[in-house]
């Protein structure tokens, strides 16, 4: 089965769990593993209120609303700055302005991914870490050298 496939399957399950599974959404975090056409789905539930899933294909994290929310803002401002600068191009503006505005929207991509390290390390990497899960650790510090090149 491909990941898309296995996000819309885990998506329909999360849907069904969160409206059916009051008892696992009130536990601060709770680990379930479930079976399903023959592959081991775990869920866990973080004190947010999000959800993350490992099938073994992929993984997945359902947002809270509020956090969906200001992820989703914080890319529309971004987006509309990058095309406020190929605008600028097309106007043949000049370059220091052009320089300026590329440089506002890096810095907005900065923030939005220093908004989205945050909330996955309080969340994510926070209940792996008392689930006894350190591979979580090496994800992290993997990424975060990625980030830093």
């Amino acid at each position: 089965m491909s990941c898309d496939a296995c996000r819309k399957e885990d998506d329909q399950k999360l849907v069904q769990d969160q409206g059916m599974d009051q008892e696992l959404k009130a536990e601060s975090q709770k680990t379930e593993d479930r079976k399903g056409q023959g592959k081991t789905i775990a869920a866990s539930v973080h004190a947010d209120g999000s959800v993350t899933v490992d099938d073994g294909c992929c993984r997945m994290k359902k947002r809270t609303p509020n956090e969906y929310r200001d992820l989703v803002n914080r890319l529309s401002r971004i987006e509309g700055q990058i095309r406020g600068i190929r605008r600028m191009i097309e106007d043949d503006a000049y370059c220091l302005d052009i320089l300026r505005q590329s440089s506002a929207a890096a810095a907005a991509l900065n923030s939005f991914n220093k908004v989205l390290l945050g909330n996955h390390i309080r969340t994510c990497v926070a209940d792996d870490i008392r689930a006894g899960k350190d591979e979580s650790i090496d994800e992290l510090v993997n990424m975060l050298q990625k980030m830093m090149k």
